[in-house]
């Protein structure tokens, strides 16, 4: 490929971001991708965008793959909301499952630290948030409604206590649950969805909206928990289908929740952002968050920023559950999107899509990087590289030649018994 085809923007410092802030216009969903969950570089930039679209363009909140339950704890930190933690180091104890790292971090501390200053002088319909959009929440997620409803002895209290009845035999166990499922004809589905029915009808907190929304949402979690483990077991796309699906779901919710205007800010690995129609994903029938709000919104409405580094360090295990500990990433396979770019030069640089889209050696798949909470340097070219149509997959690329690990919290984790249950550990 000849360098003249791919234009870029070095970036160096945070003013070279105008190019992508300019880029991403009025869209309302800006998805800022990342090639692994380990590296410090993709969260330091990610939160100089979001502070620039926060300030700038009016974005009310910033949605996560992480657990629902734990990122509303941050959330009600940011928002000086009463009984919430008042030290960012305590609200970041709540992420205790294994990884704990890819949101127990310093780097997220600091994403924290200045949502909070920026709440601080602003009026409660103002304040920008902090939310998760994943579904692995359900024991948790249960917890919650009960806490919340326990001083309510209505229909939705009951239906809350049926349903975590139903899950009491497995243990808080959701591998247990999924198989129990497999083999005997019983599950918890009716349970959960007459709670959600419940729930959704019922007025909760009505002089407190937000933890009225909580509520409601730890309802659909496990909902969907519980529909996501039942799939794992069975194989195939299906369960990625669900957890995404969820992910769509809840950014849809966020949404709405928060008015007709607003704008949101997505933070998950690339290959949920990514669209998936561009990858070799919809050969096996999956899609993801990207592709479904590329196809709600509109493409106009929806900018997907991939993120990715040629070489450096990053934060994984050696396998599900393993201590975490820092790897170092080795260069790019040769004729990856990662490798071309460092072929081009070994600038930081920041790649606008709608330049490649004539660019004949990028209209077909080529490897690109994607590591996992799971990661092993040695075997990397057998299992780490997404077959993916670059200029099809994102709107924008910001690339690193060389990066470093993401800098966790130390904390003791909880659970390391579920790979089953984490599809390809993005």
């Amino acid at each position: 490929m000849e360098n003249k085809q791919i234009r870029y923007t070095p970036l160096t410092k945070e003013k070279d971001l105008d190019v992508l802030i300019g880029e991403i216009g009025d869209a309302r969903v800006v998805m800022l991708g990342e090639g692994s969950h380990g590296t410090s570089e993709y969260y330091t930039w990610r939160t100089a965008i979001s502070r620039r679209l926060i300030m700038e363009k009016g974005f009310r909140f910033v949605a996560v793959e992480g657990d629902w339950p734990e990122c509303y704890a941050v959330n009600r930190l940011i928002k000086g909301y009463q009984n919430a933690a008042s030290k960012i180091a305590d609200v970041l104890q709540v992420y205790r499952r294994w990884p704990t790292w890819m949101w127990a971090n310093w780097e997220v501390a600091a994403l924290i630290e200045w949502m909070r200053d920026y709440n601080n002088a602003r009026g409660v319909n103002e304040k920008a948030g902090f939310y998760g959009l994943d579904v692995y929440s359900l024991w948790e997620s249960l917890d919650q409604i009960l806490k919340y409803l326990e001083h309510n002895d209505g229909q939705a209290a009951e239906a809350a206590r049926n349903a975590i009845n139903c899950f009491e035999p497995y243990n808080r166990d959701p591998q247990t649950y999924a198989r129990a499922t497999a083999f005997v004809p019983t599950d918890c589905e009716n349970e959960v969805i007459e709670m959600l029915q419940r729930i959704s009808k019922q007025r909760i907190f009505a002089e407190d909206p937000e933890q009225e929304f909580n509520t409601r949402q730890n309802a659909l979690v496990a909902t969907n928990a519980e529909r996501y483990y039942r799939a794992m077991i069975r194989g195939g796309a299906s369960s990625w289908n669900v957890r995404d699906s969820h992910m769509m779901l809840t950014l849809d919710n966020l949404l709405a929740f928060h008015g007709p205007e607003s704008k949101a800010i997505v933070w998950e690995h690339n290959t949920h952002i990514g669209d998936a129609r561009a990858t070799d994903m919809a050969d096996d029938g999956m899609y993801n968050i990207g592709q479904l709000a590329r196809e709600k919104y509109g493409r106009d409405q929806v900018k997907l920023v991939g993120f990715g580094t040629y070489q450096g360090s990053v934060i994984a295990g050696k396998s599900w559950g393993a201590p975490m500990q820092k790897m170092e990433v080795p260069p790019a396979t040769k004729g990856s999107w990662e490798s071309m770019l460092h072929e081009i030069s070994t600038e930081d640089k920041i790649i606008l899509i709608k330049h490649l889209r004539e660019a004949p050696a990028l209209q077909h798949r080529i490897g690109h990087r994607a590591i996992g909470v799971v990661y092993d340097p040695k075997f990397e070219q057998f299992g780490n590289y997404v077959p993916s149509i670059i200029p099809e997959r994102y709107d924008a690329f910001v690339y690193f030649d060389e990066t470093e690990a993401v800098h966790p919290l130390h904390m003791k984790t909880r659970g390391g018994k579920e790979p089953e249950l984490y599809p390809w550990n993005y």
